[in-house]
């Protein structure tokens, strides 16, 4: 199921549902329906810039373990094809992370379920 983010501030941003519920846990709102509002804005900017900072602390191990198993197979013998790549979550997170800059920047809301 995908969750529409609008804004007056910017272009809709589209996530599946699993993946948006994620920042909305920690911005301790519903996945369902809700709104972030203008006054509420500078503290879920900061709380997602955080995470997404902790997050790409972890992505360069992760990146060069799975470029090691990427290329190496059991054998040491190289692979033919790399594994499929992972989205992670900075990366998933980026455009909803502009979303609300651009509604704090505004003074405006994000609403999302309504």
């Amino acid at each position: 199921m995908l969750i529409t983010f609008t804004s007056k501030a910017a272009a809709e941003v589209l996530m599946y549902k699993e993946h948006a519920k994620r920042i909305l846990d920690l911005l301790h709102k519903d996945a369902s329906r809700g709104v972030i509002t203008a006054a509420e804005m500078p503290h879920a900017v900061a709380v997602l810039e955080k995470e997404i900072d902790e997050q790409r602390k972890h992505l360069a191990s992760e990146e060069i373990q799975r470029d090691v198993h990427a290329h190496h197979g059991e054998a040491g013998d190289d692979a033919e094809h790399e594994e499929v790549e992972v989205v992670a979550f900075p990366t998933r997170a980026y455009p909803l992370l502009e979303m609300l800059r651009a509604a704090q920047a505004g003074g405006n809301d994000v609403l999302w379920g309504v």
